[in-house]
């Protein structure tokens, strides 16, 4: 059915994503499909890594304990760096979808509010735009 599962990850945030993440290790169990955890970090230091390559150790890690608490068998993890992932995260998201192969991504967001009526929310953008079927966890 689906060949891979992209599921991206906000490391500053995991304890927002739990519901997306057990929708995305539920979905990758039944379908017996590949899950890759996209991050997207600046090259700049934030609260999450210093620079790329600490950022990268840390989302490996975050991947394979995501395998070992989900019991998940093929599971992998990519760094996006970006000069500015506030604005390029939807560009950076979709490239990256299309570079892994994913056919399909499950991805957190926020409940509505005010300002999705003048701005689309990142996972409505990227609902809108990519080519894979999309799962928006709520």
């Amino acid at each position: 059915m689906y060949k891979q599962l992209m599921i991206p990850v906000d490391l500053a945030h995991v304890e927002r994503l739990e519901k997306a993440l057990q929708t995305g290790a539920d979905l990758a169990k039944l379908y017996n499909i590949p899950v890759c955890y996209i991050g997207v970090s600046a090259s700049a230091p934030s609260a999450v890594a210093h620079n790329p390559a600490e950022f990268n150790a840390k989302l490996q890690k975050f991947a394979k304990d995501q395998a070992e608490k989900y019991g998940l068998k093929n599971v992998s993890s990519s760094a996006c760096i970006s000069p500015d992932p506030a604005v390029d995260l939807n560009k950076t998201l979709l490239q990256a979808a299309k570079d892994n192969g994913a056919d399909l991504v499950v991805m957190a967001s926020h409940v509505p509010g005010l300002l999705e009526h003048l701005f689309a929310s990142n996972a409505g953008y990227f609902a809108s735009h990519s080519d894979a079927s999309v799962l928006v966890v709520r």
